[in-house]
């Protein structure tokens, strides 16, 4: 699959009549407006989730559409702050793929407020929660993703990184007109695997709507990615470097691996197909190449994706994890009718069953830039709050793949590489440069969230309040 360029700060005629529209009606008539705005909100609100427990905070869900004339529609779960919602900032989390869901990952398994148990009957709450310190807003992107829906289905066979990036620029513009008390609340952009993208190409596109709107600027004030694609080639090399240092590879299979693949190439010749295939099939056996060190799910679920596309980073979902088997947990509560009658979900009746993640989308993935670095470049000039974090024991976007990446960033250090600290262990490594933190989670896997929840929330309180990781 060839990359393509960066498309950054296109606003369509349809965003600049909405948003004219908005503001008019604003002026002519505050009172009304509003009222519909909080209508709308109401038609949103969620009164309560099957078998979920008892809450304290609000939570809204639904559809925004972002393309009439093709019928595109994404579906966001909201879940307001536990404590003061009215002065915490609004977080959006977007989990990669390509393909794969925000709600059953981000809101499901990692930052959210509640868990889903083996029955998939009922709900329990998830005590390290990230809604403890935020707003978090879950948007299943692109469509064709979970809930997330199209009417014309010659959409369903053009993904990619710049529809993606402007779908969801649309989507927060008509989102907060939905919900104008978050219009000027501070955003953060999260999120993990191939969001890497998705992250700093939806800041770009913010960056470049506000300099073109400023009376309607959004308030971004930061990124977060985990374990997240960079570059493909200093993802590739770290990835081969990483399988050989954790004794995943043998030696041989390394050197082959290293002889035939040309990482700074779109096009992956045979031999290097051949070695890295025989490395997936033949020498990683039946781990969970997610989280190596944690049991994998036995419910019948390959652990691994024996397919996935290293060349260029596409990555794919497979169950994963600790508990092993929340993926399948997730797909059974999701698909009953009640709870998507709670969720306002799949009002349109769409034609297949809900999944984690989307097989249609890694297959049609039309475009993506070979490499994120000269996109975090401008956030950095642009004076973002940007921290990149890793767990360690991920072997498919592994800490060494982000390390090679950022080491061609040539980023100036402030401070230097030091132990930080949770609970009198060490939590994980981090070195802050001008612009960009960098920070690892011991013993944690692709999902960060998942596998060290305590140590995730941790580096998420610092990240909001801007501070540094606890050395001692």
């Amino acid at each position: 699959m060839a990359a393509q360029r960066s498309s950054s700060g296109s606003i369509t005629p349809l965003m600049l009549h909405l948003c004219c529209c908005f503001f008019l009606l604003l002026i002519v008539s505050p009172f009304s407006t509003i009222l519909a705005l909080t209508q709308q909100q109401e038609l949103d609100r969620i009164i309560s989730l099957p078998g979920q427990p008892k809450v304290s905070f609000a939570q809204f869900s639904g559809y925004v559409t972002v393309n009439e004339k093709n019928g595109r529609a994404l579906f966001y779960w909201l879940t307001e702050a536990i404590t003061s919602p009215e002065k915490k900032p609004l977080v959006l989390w977007l989990n990669g793929g390509p393909g794969c869901s925000s709600v059953a990952y981000g809101a499901s398994e990692e930052i959210g407020p509640f868990r889903i148990n083996k029955t998939s009957s009922s709900l329990f709450l998830n005590k390290y929660s990230w809604n403890t310190e935020a707003n978090l807003l879950f948007l299943e992107s692109p469509v064709g993703v979970g809930f997330s829906y199209t009417n014309t289905s010659s959409d369903l066979k053009n993904f990619g990184d710049k529809r993606t990036a402007q779908d969801a620029l649309i989507f927060l513009v008509r989102w907060f007109s939905r919900f104008p008390q978050y219009k000027n609340r501070p955003l953060y952009i999260t999120g993990e695997s191939y969001a890497g993208h998705y992250v700093p190409q939806l800041a770009l596109k913010i960056l470049d709507y506000n300099k073109q709107f400023p009376k309607s600027a959004i308030n971004l004030k930061g990124t977060m990615v985990g374990n997240g694609v960079m570059d493909n080639k200093y993802d590739s090399l770290g990835t081969v470097s990483y399988w050989w240092t954790h004794s995943i590879i043998s030696d041989s299979t390394y050197t082959s691996i290293m002889k035939s693949c040309n990482f700074s190439s779109d096009n992956s010749s045979q031999k290097c197909d051949d070695a890295v295939n025989y490395a997936l099939n033949h020498e990683f056996g039946d781990i969970d190449q997610y989280s190596i060190y944690t049991p994998t799910c036995s419910s019948g679920t390959p652990a691994a994706n024996k397919h996935m596309r290293l060349k260029n980073s596409l990555l794919r979902r497979r169950a994963s994890g600790y508990d092993p088997c929340t993926e399948n947990y997730a797909e059974k509560y999701y698909n009953r009718p009640d709870v998507q009658k709670a969720l306002h979900a799949n009002t349109t009746g769409i034609p297949y069953k809900w999944t984690a993640c989307s097989d249609v989308l890694i297959k049609n993935w039309k475009d993506a830039d070979f490499s994120m670095l000269p996109t975090y470049k401008k956030l950095i000039a642009a004076g973002l709050r940007i921290w990149i974090f890793s767990g360690d024991t991920d072997s498919v976007v592994p800490v060494t793949a982000t390390r090679f990446s950022l080491s061609h960033m040539d980023l100036k250090v402030k401070t230097k590489w030091y132990p930080w600290y949770l609970g009198g262990q060490v939590g994980g490594w981090t070195e802050v440069y001008e612009g960009l933190t960098f920070a690892t989670v011991r013993g944690a896997g692709h999902e960060v969230p998942l596998i060290q929840p305590e140590r995730g929330l941790a580096l998420f309180q610092s990240f909001l309040a801007g501070k540094k990781l606890p050395n001692s």
